[in-house]
């Protein structure tokens, strides 16, 4: 066997790959998860000192573990980026207060990162291939009828502005209404 024949199914994984990562805000989802991670990291560290800002118990586990989450369903499931976009922003946020000053401020960075990535992600639109077959004179039957051409735009004609539109002749029903009311 040659190189050249074990090089064709791994550049159609690499590209079924991209297009899968591409499809979805993945590096958002990733910043946002790492973010997690290392906060919950630094509060299971071993370091001599730790500072303990606010309230610790559950919501120094908490925030870490729901970042992580939303992490992963922004990976899974991009229809809903938004909501987790705003939760990760909110959570990175709160993580100052809760998590070791937001994991020692790399989480808490990497967690508004990627929430800020996320909420600003659009999904890539394809573009719906225009090929019509085009018809000879004899395949044209006579009930269709070509689609008429569209006129270009005159973009330099000058339109009418707001002031020569309010400083007109009022209509008549507008005068029946002034009369009335």
């Amino acid at each position: 066997m040659s190189a050249g024949q074990h090089s064709a199914p791994a550049a159609g994984v690499r590209t079924r790959w991209r297009r899968w990562r591409r499809a979805r805000p993945f590096t958002a989802g990733l910043l946002i998860a790492l973010g997690g991670a290392e906060m919950l990291v630094t509060l299971r560290a071993p370091l001599g000192v730790l500072l303990h800002v606010g309230p610790q118990g559950l919501a120094a586990y908490l925030v870490p573990l729901i970042l992580v989450i939303c992490g992963v369903l922004l990976i899974t499931t991009p229809q809903q980026r938004v909501f987790y976009a705003v939760v990760s922003l909110v959570l990175g946020l709160v993580s100052w207060l809760t998590s070791n000053l937001g994991g020692f401020l790399i989480g808490m960075l990497l967690a508004l990162v990627g929430g800020a990535l996320a909420f600003a992600w659009t999904p890539v639109k394809t573009r719906a291939a225009r090929t019509a077959p085009e018809a000879g004179p004899a395949e044209t039957g006579p009930t269709e009828v070509a689609p008429a051409q569209r006129e270009p735009v005159d973009r330099s004609a000058p339109t009418e502005s707001l002031d020569a539109i309010l400083s007109a002749e009022p209509s008549p029903h507008r005068d029946a209404r002034a009369e009335r009311g």
